[in-house]
């Protein structure tokens, strides 16, 4: 290895940056955030360097080409031109006065590096292929920054906080560790990850002042899995699906995504289907509380949004009166999810403006709507889980003045390798169900929007097969 990765105190430091073009400007920005003062010597600058160094004051330009004497006493040179022969000029002059060189379009003839950095500052973490290949480091920094979540520079700024205060109150090494092991590893960072900073630091405060340990006590993730593309989870979804000790899960969480759960996690099933409840809502909140107040970390993956005909309202209500932390991570519904891979527009400009989504299934098994406000023109109406009650939907909605032949479409296990798309409209739609054995999920879209599927459809759910191989 020829190269030593270093984090070192650049500021006030000089830089002289020679070029103006794109190049330089990918150097820019890492290097003004180092808080270097910065000269650029060129006879033109793009726009896009112009927006960056916008009312920096440790910014200036010189219009002009560059000299030989204008390296002088710099800590670091970025040699950007596009004329190989300055280049190398500017490398050796860098060199024989010992000022660190980056050449920026010939790496190896430098003697320095600027890495790739995924910046949750103050935690930095550089990248760097040791000028292989700048295409491998970018997809390196791309997965780095998927699994290391923005509010990380949070967590650092609490532990500098409190880094003193915990060493004055616990005299051993193995004391400090087991304290900041515990608190990475339990609600509070959390606390501090979700915007909860106040929270966090009266129970930091509370448990050095009693030189305890922070409890390591349970909480709730309730976690919106969406429509079942496992592409479509939220970061943050897919760090708690990796940290969480048990997971209370339903049937509308596809298998691809039920693979990048934990592997050691316990998985208890509780899904509800029509008329086949595998374990009553009461019983749901009593087993997420149960499992929290026994220290564990709890995951609800619930399909599409647990905001969304999801009951999550049910049982947030239920933790808050058992005073168990939680934290809610919405998904992508499965209206916006099904009705994209399905290339249906909720709204269209010349088509719905308005949308609706209803459920198709009242909690007394009826399906007792305001039909007059549903059957207008000029708006897309979503159904959940209403298939079943396609028949009086369809019918309710002619009766009360929508046309016969408007436009339907169910769409079945919709953004999965399974995918169907069944158009029809008003009038045939209940007919097209009966005569068909479909199985949900499924999804009724109903509006003048439905006509723009065969022009907007994209996802080919064969060429989607071996997504549900995913492991994590």
């Amino acid at each position: 290895m020829n190269y030593l990765p270093l984090f070192i105190d650049t500021s006030g430091k000089k830089c002289l940056i020679i070029g103006g073009g794109k190049v330089a400007s990918r150097k820019l920005i890492p290097i003004l955030k180092s808080k270097m003062n910065v000269k650029m010597i060129s006879p033109e600058i793009i726009d896009d360097i112009e927006h960056i160094i916008k009312d920096n004051k440790n910014f200036i330009h010189e219009k002009r080409k560059f000299e030989e004497n204008d390296i002088k006493d710099q800590f670091l040179i970025v040699a950007a031109t596009n004329d190989k022969n300055t280049n190398a000029l500017i490398a050796k002059i860098a060199k024989g006065k010992n000022i660190l060189i980056n050449m920026a379009e010939d790496s190896i003839n430098g003697n320095v590096l600027i890495p790739s950095v995924v910046d949750r500052d103050p935690i930095k973490i550089a990248i760097s292929s040791g000028a292989a290949s700048p295409i491998l480091t970018r997809l390196v920094k791309t997965k780095l920054e998927t699994v290391i979540p923005f509010s990380f520079s949070k967590l650092a700024e609490v532990m500098m906080e409190y880094r003193s205060k915990v060493k004055d109150h616990f005299s051993s090494i193995k004391e400090r560790r087991n304290f900041w092991e515990a608190f990475l590893d339990g609600p509070l960072s959390e606390m501090v990850l979700s915007g909860h900073i106040d929270k966090a630091k009266k129970a930091l405060d509370k448990s050095i002042k009693e030189e305890k340990i922070p409890d390591k006590n349970g909480e709730v993730y309730l976690v919106g899995a969406g429509p079942g593309d496992p592409e479509l989870l939220s970061f943050k979804a897919l760090r708690l699906m990796q940290k969480a000790d048990v997971v209370i899960y339903d049937r509308l969480v596809s298998e691809p995504i039920m693979n990048l759960i934990r592997q050691d996690a316990e998985k208890i099933y509780v899904g509800k289907q029509r008329a086949d409840h595998a374990m009553p809502q009461e019983n749901i909140n009593e087993l997420l509380a149960r499992l929290a107040l026994e220290g564990k970390k709890v995951l609800r993956l619930k399909g599409g949004d647990p905001f969304i005909f999801g009951r999550g309202g049910e049982e947030i209500e239920s933790l808050i009166n058992d005073d168990i932390p939680f934290q809610i991570v919405p998904g992508i519904t499965a209206a916006s999810g099904c009705a994209s891979y399905a290339g249906i527009p909720l709204t269209h400009r010349d088509h719905s403006q308005a949308c609706i989504f209803v459920t198709g299934h009242l909690r007394d098994g009826t399906v007792n709507l305001n039909w007059k406000m549903l059957a207008h023109e000029k708006q897309t109406l979503v159904f959940y889980m209403g298939m079943h009650g396609s028949k009086v939907i369809c019918e309710e909605l002619i009766k009360h003045g929508l046309k016969e032949k408007t436009p339907a479409a169910l769409i079945v296990k919709g953004t999965t390798a399974d995918q169907e798309v069944i158009i029809g409209d008003l009038l045939s739609m209940p007919k097209i169900i009966k005569e068909n054995k479909i199985i949900p999920p499924t999804l009724l879209i109903i509006g003048d929007v439905v006509k723009l599927h065969n022009k907007l459809k994209w996802f080919d759910p064969f060429s989607f097969k071996d997504k549900n191989n995913i492991h994590f």
